[in-house]
């Protein structure tokens, strides 16, 4: 007897495709698991915070402390202070490196020499390199130029984080973008300047939008550079969650789950601010007619 064709939508299961389908359920309650257990343990008291029972009084107090001046008492940072530090510190690392880095991307995009690949490895290798390799370095130059626990130390040193990110990412929009629109413009009278400025840069103004989005995100996680080269001026707000693992002399898991989903808002709300351009940004060039 012939089997029936399936329809739109339909879908034959099989002992195979069962078995796939309850591993990835597997993986996602795994990979999910940590996520909502740290939203649970920001809810519970202090009493409650060692339990591993689901039954219990939530509660907003946390969050409400970490952002008081219990909290500061309790980790000596202001917590409000330390996300406006970082949000400081990656803002101005994000514009440091999409300001050298979007000509960098484009002329990398743009013009192919021998040894070009190479270059571009080596500044990729940047992003590549243990962070612990030149913290120490770092460490001693800041102290003697003056540049340590500052937002221009800090703004500085995260950039080497972000820049080889955006030159990467924004060399392939630039490869995947015809050439033939700027020589129309150069026979048209633009300068290579005002074409790149005036016809490639708005093209490519989704992936821009992506990869200030995803240089954002990594300068906002770092977290070996902060905890070495910042003290109790400029604390970012990485450093400031930790600290209630200790306050006090006795480690606040539920304030630290508080914290740390406080600290996720800022990422969260840009993504969502620019999530037309991010979706452009990421799709494109992905389809090439």
């Amino acid at each position: 007897m012939a089997s029936r064709e399936l329809g739109p939508g339909e879908r034959r299961f099989s002992p195979a495709s069962i078995g796939a389908d309850a591993a990835l359920l597997v993986w996602f309650v795994f990979s999910l698991f940590p996520l909502v257990w740290m939203v649970l343990l920001a809810l519970k008291t202090n009493a409650e915070q060692i339990s591993t029972y689901f039954a219990f009084t939530p509660t907003l107090e946390n969050f409400a402390t970490v952002l008081s001046e219990e909290g500061e008492r309790l980790t000596s940072v202001n917590f409000t202070d330390a996300i406006l530090t970082s949000v400081i510190n990656c803002v101005g690392a994000v514009i440091v490196s999409l300001v050298i880095g979007i000509p960098a991307a484009y002329a990398a995009g743009r013009w192919q020499y021998r040894g070009s690949n190479d270059v571009m490895f080596t500044i990729l290798s940047f992003r590549f390199a243990p962070e612990l390799m030149v913290i120490v370095p770092l460490f001693v130059i800041y102290n003697q130029i003056g540049l340590f626990d500052t937002n221009v130390g800090m703004i500085w040193v995260l950039q080497l984080v972000t820049m080889p990110l955006i030159v990467w990412i924004l060399r392939s929009y630039f490869q995947d973008m015809p050439a033939e629109l700027e020589q129309a413009a150069l026979l048209d009278g633009y300068t290579r300047r005002r074409a790149f400025v005036m016809v490639a840069l708005p093209l490519v103004r989704p992936g821009i939008a992506a990869a200030a989005l995803l240089a954002f995100i990594f300068a906002w996680n770092n977290y070996v550079f902060p905890l070495i080269l910042t003290g109790s001026q400029h604390t970012p707000v990485t450093v400031a969650v930790t600290r209630f693992l200790g306050g006090g002399g006795q480690a606040y898991y539920n304030l630290t789950a508080a914290a740390a989903l406080i600290a996720a808002l800022p990422p969260l709300l840009v993504a969502l601010s620019i999530q037309r351009y991010l979706v452009r940004g990421l799709s494109f060039g992905a389809v090439k007619s």
